[in-house]
């Protein structure tokens, strides 16, 4: 029989970042929202510290982050999750802090030196978390994405643009790891300005905290969601290279179905038991 950890085994770390007041480039509404949506929820299945950060500069970003990469020790369930915008430049995505500079200034020879300066690489985040020998990293990126390219002409749109026809972030990949796009490498997230959170956002706040259910399988359901209610426009990424099995980011132990339709319910601020993931009513 596979074993599986317990939540008195291995503790569970979360870094939630949104970023949607840009000075530069355009504003976006929803990762503020979605940032204190998904802590509120994490804080509710019991992870141990969620530590969320909205609308910080690269320079507090960077210091964010090494307290994170800090806190972690080898046993440890981390999530990180970012919103907000995000580029990617030849294999490489980045992600953009608040003050990041209109990249349309940059001399197009030097962009990847103009991403290395302001903003932050996403892959090199992940690498880092990997270095503490977590047991396992859950790494999820809900951006609205643009890609730049070297031949400027295919640059013409670009983040200050109300659309765009630029492509999405490249695939990302460690080991012990589960990466998580909110769209498919080569197409673009929907906003969403209208509503009170992403697509993805929505799924995730609906599947997260189902019950004893491996988090693989969570994020196929998440997929499924984005996909039924985007009409297939809108197709997450989830690249799984995770070694162990029955990673559960709410355990119960009595193993009764509670798992809830986050719309649909109101949540407490009650402080759960260890036998329930939430306090429903």
């Amino acid at each position: 029989m596979a074993a599986k950890f317990t939540s008195e085994s291995r503790r569970k770390l979360a870094l939630v970042i949104g970023i949607g007041d840009y000075e530069n480039v355009r504003k976006l509404k929803n990762p503020q929202n979605d940032a204190k949506a998904l802590s509120s929820l994490l804080q509710r299945i019991r992870f141990t510290t969620v530590d969320q950060q909205l609308d910080k500069t690269r320079s507090q970003l960077k210091h964010v982050l090494v307290d994170f990469e800090e806190s972690i020790q080898s046993n440890d369930i981390v999530l990180f999750y970012f919103a907000g915008h995000g580029v990617q430049w030849e294999d490489q995505n980045y992600l953009l802090p608040k003050g990041f500079p209109d990249m349309e200034a940059a001399d197009e020879k030097k962009k990847a030196e103009f991403l290395k300066k302001n903003a932050i690489n996403a892959q090199d985040i992940l690498n880092i978390l990997s270095d503490r020998k977590p047991y396992a990293i859950i790494f999820l990126l809900d951006c609205s994405r643009q890609h730049f390219l070297r031949n400027i002409d295919l640059n013409k749109r670009a983040l200050n643009a109300n659309e765009s026809r630029s492509v999405g972030l490249t695939a990302m990949h460690k080991a012990d790891s589960l990466v998580a796009f909110s769209c498919a490498p080569g197409a673009l997230v929907d906003d969403r300005s209208e509503e009170q959170n992403s697509l993805f956002m929505k799924h995730l706040l609906k599947h997260l905290a189902t019950p004893n259910e491996d988090i693989a399988n969570v994020l196929r359901d998440v997929t499924n969601g984005v996909m039924q209610d985007s009409n297939s426009t809108q197709i997450p990424f989830i690249n799984v290279q995770l070694r162990h099995k029955n990673i559960y980011l709410c355990e119960q132990a009595d193993g009764k179905n509670s798992s809830f339709r986050w719309s649909e319910t109101r949540v407490t601020t009650k402080v759960v038991s260890s036998t329930q993931c939430m306090n429903i009513q």
